[in-house]
């Protein structure tokens, strides 16, 4: 399981919902990434590789089952707290850093809000 915290929801982080992603990063990430991305630091990380297909992602009582992971994307959660979480299905290679949820809705994320990865 992995559980992290959003701590700052960039002003730019939801503008995205026509492309349905949404940006995940560590508190350490550069100023020009703060401003796309949710910023979450890290509570719980008690499993080697919390992204797994069929797995679930959840954002407070926002439940989304994960359909695909890309090569990268547990190890840079665990180091930067960087993925692109996509809500839609993939149509080509995933990239290494992808995570692929559904249903195609955005999650509705403020600061305070509970990431979690089960």
């Amino acid at each position: 399981m992995y559980k992290s915290v959003v701590e700052n929801v960039g002003p730019l982080a939801l503008a995205f919902e026509e492309e349905k992603v949404i940006i995940l990063f560590g508190p350490q990430a550069p100023d020009e990434l703060k401003e796309v991305s949710i910023i979450h630091e890290a509570a719980e990380d008690s499993s080697e590789n919390p992204i797994k297909e069929g797995g679930k992602f959840i954002v407070d009582d926002q439940e989304y089952t994960v359909t695909a992971v890309g090569s990268s994307a547990n190890e840079n959660l665990k180091e930067l707290g960087h993925i692109s979480i996509y809500f839609s299905e993939p149509n080509e290679d995933v990239l290494p850093g992808a995570v692929f949820a559904s249903p195609s809705k955005l999650p509705e994320c403020k600061d305070g809000s509970v990431i979690e990865f089960k």
